[in-house]
């Protein structure tokens, strides 16, 4: 989810992925979005129309109360976004945005140009380049060719800075799930789920 100021820059709000939705606003009966929503990756999504998506809100109590308890905690990766653009050196920032791509993707590698990361973090792409340097020579990522490849991922958790961790224990304290149930969160590693990670909803 991304602001776009009047000259065209874009700066990212959030992230969403398979664990989530866009389209919030409608749960306070507003039929447009402040932010707008860019496809980063490749990837399939279902949609309903406004008309359908209300009359399912209206009909069924528990779906109208997980979708406010999602709105809720959207709205704190958006407060942490913002205090920690204001607050953390860039490859703190990056290996943070890094870890959020990361859970949304299957596999290891994030097909995604250093322009681009540099555009939703609102820096110029050298700086990006040194920054995703850093990590590179950390061990912690490989990038390159329009691509960035998670080598160590507990590696790329305490390079970054608090807010992906905030993100995500705010995101299971009220939606009542991990923030991410992918094959790359702590649940799947220490093998709660088995050989796989559950079906996604």
């Amino acid at each position: 989810m991304t602001s776009v100021l009047e000259e065209g820059t874009h700066a990212e709000a959030g992230m969403v992925g398979w664990e989530g939705m866009i389209g919030t606003p409608l749960l306070a009966d507003v039929g447009t979005s402040f932010v707008e929503a860019v496809a980063q990756v490749a990837g399939s999504g279902l949609r309903l129309e406004a008309k359908a998506f209300r009359q399912e809100m209206e009909a069924s109590t528990p779906f109208r109360s997980l979708l406010f308890r999602y709105n809720e905690a959207q709205q704190a990766m958006l407060i942490q976004t913002a205090a920690c653009n204001g607050n953390h050196l860039l490859e703190q920032r990056l290996g943070r945005w890094l870890l959020m791509a990361h859970d949304r993707v299957d596999g290891d590698e994030i097909l995604l140009t250093q322009e681009f990361i540099a555009n939703m973090l609102s820096v110029h792409r050298p700086s990006v380049t040194v920054a995703a340097g850093i990590l590179q020579r950390a061990g912690l990522i490989r990038h390159g060719a329009g691509r960035v490849t998670v080598v160590d991922r507990r590696g790329l958790e305490a390079a970054s800075c608090e807010c992906y961790g905030a993100v995500r224990r705010r995101f299971a304290e009220v939606v009542g799930i991990p923030f991410s149930l992918s094959r790359h969160s702590v649940a799947h590693r220490t093998g709660m789920y088995g050989s796989r990670p559950p079906d996604r909803p």
